[in-house]
């Protein structure tokens, strides 16, 4: 509600109290355009000299509405910062050995076989003589050796950020 229509209100109000209080009673039938809704019906015992005050009463009328106070814009970006990773890398090397035996074998080819990490394989051969004999010429002893290094490397992650801007709103205040 508005300062200029708060103070119109009181002003009749105000207006409607010293009239009623100021001016005398009509006679009942003789009505006022004026004061039709402050009319007041005489009981016949009241003398015409007495004054009748009328009691008056303001009620409030409340509204609600919804005003439009700021504005939010809410935006995102996205940054790239290179940060840099330790990746251990694995391989393998295999370090083979020839270790010669030059030995005839009678019985089936010896098995593979396993001396601590070392796998030892036998390499056979045949050889021509009046006698057929297997004959060990020599074997490959492997041993698998694991080394881990570090490597610095850079590489780029990802982050959102979230800004948010208040807006102001030229229609704020006003009613």
């Amino acid at each position: 509600m508005s300062e200029n229509s708060k103070k119109v209100q009181i002003s009749e109000f105000e207006e409607k109290l010293r009239e009623s209080s100021r001016e005398p009673v009509q006679p009942t039938g003789a009505t006022d355009a004026r004061h039709e809704q402050f009319k007041i019906e005489r009981d016949e015992k009241i003398a015409p000299d007495e004054k009748v005050i009328p009691v008056i009463e303001e009620q409030a009328h409340i509204e609600k509405r919804t005003v439009e106070t700021g504005k939010v814009r809410i935006s995102k970006n996205v940054r790239e910062d290179e940060v840099l990773v330790d990746v251990p890398i694995v391989h393998e090397e295999v370090d083979v050995q020839r270790v010669p035996v030059n030995k005839f074998v009678d019985q089936a080819p010896p098995a593979v076989r396993y001396e601590g990490d070392k796998m030892i394989i036998s390499v056979l051969r045949e050889e021509l003589v009046l006698v057929k004999r297997i004959k060990l010429v020599e074997e490959l002893h492997i041993v698998n050796r694991k080394t881990e290094e570090h490597r610095t490397e850079p590489i780029q992650l990802r982050r959102e950020e979230i800004n948010i801007e208040h807006l102001k709103n030229n229609n704020a205040g006003e009613t």
